[in-house]
């Protein structure tokens, strides 16, 4: 506005310049009262790794309360606390996207924006929506005397639990069923499930027992938590090494023919659904 009464000004004689100063000068004051005064418009929240502190220690137990844990070896699985936390696990998730292509062009730009907006949609998911809910779960390394490690550096492993309901008419998540057209969720007991998703543990910490124990604490909060009696979880077809993990922990393949009834079919040519009765 400022800009525009100056243009203007130029258009006149000399003799009015005082005065349309003033004007201006007027006017200036009062849009910086308006702006001051007038609160910001709302957006979707978005965070950028710009705000976030990489060198952050790892927070203590006093720090953490009671929020709760499960400790393994020199490891420790609990729910994710701090956006640092957030962003390594959206970070893990990337490396692991793309840790078959290590070679392939601009790569590293790639995991930064796949990062980013994981991260970002990581945040909004752990927001309870619609009765729904999500909590990142991720395994930290022990802290030891007199050794201090940052949030980056400690974080090995990470997944996502899911606590939903199945639509009316479902037996298990996605199965395609005669339903209305703007088809209702059944919130009842029954109809609640656990969904385990983005499982992924950081190369140099594997075998150690992380993915299963990480696994075993997330089906125990879904149980004691939420109430649940099953959990289903997506397994790659070639993925031999974690469809072994999720059998020796007791998930098992639906009913065939219910197979045959899933709603993408796409997803079902590349991935098992897997079930875990607790």
């Amino acid at each position: 506005m400022f800009d525009m009464n100056r243009a203007m000004d130029s258009k006149f004689s000399a003799t009015m310049k005082n005065n349309n100063d003033n004007n201006c000068n007027m006017k200036k004051k009062e849009d910086l009262s308006v702006h001051l005064s007038t609160p910001p418009i709302s957006k979707v929240e978005t965070l950028s790794s710009n705000n976030l502190q990489f060198d952050r220690l790892q927070p203590s137990d006093r720090e953490l309360g009671r929020v709760n844990r499960f400790k393994f070896g020199q490891f420790v699985a609990r729910e994710a606390v701090l956006d640092e936390e957030y962003w390594t696990a959206a970070w893990l998730r990337a490396e692991s996207h793309w840790e078959n292509r290590p070679y392939e062009r601009y790569v590293d730009n790639y995991k930064r924006k796949f990062a980013e907006q994981e991260f970002n949609a990581l945040k909004r998911r752990c927001k309870v929506q619609n009765g729904d809910s999500c909590e990142c779960i991720i395994t930290v390394r022990k802290k030891q005397k007199n050794v201090k490690h940052s949030i980056l550096k400690c974080v090995v492993g990470t997944l996502d639990l899911n606590i939903r309901y199945l639509l009316q008419g479902e037996t298990f998540p996605g199965e395609r069923v005669k339903a209305p057209l703007f088809c209702s969720i059944n919130r009842t007991p029954p109809s609640r499930y656990g969904y385990i998703a983005n499982l992924c543990v950081i190369k140099s910490a594997r075998r150690q027992g992380i993915a299963s124990n990480m696994m075993s604490f997330a089906i125990e909060a879904a149980k004691s938590n939420a109430g649940v009696t099953q959990v289903y979880v997506h397994v790659d077809r070639n993925n031999r090494p974690a469809q072994i993990l999720y059998q020796k922990m007791g998930f098992e393949l639906p009913c065939p023919s219910q197979m045959v009834e899933m709603a993408n079919s796409r997803l079902l040519e590349e991935t098992y659904l897997l079930r875990l009765q607790t």
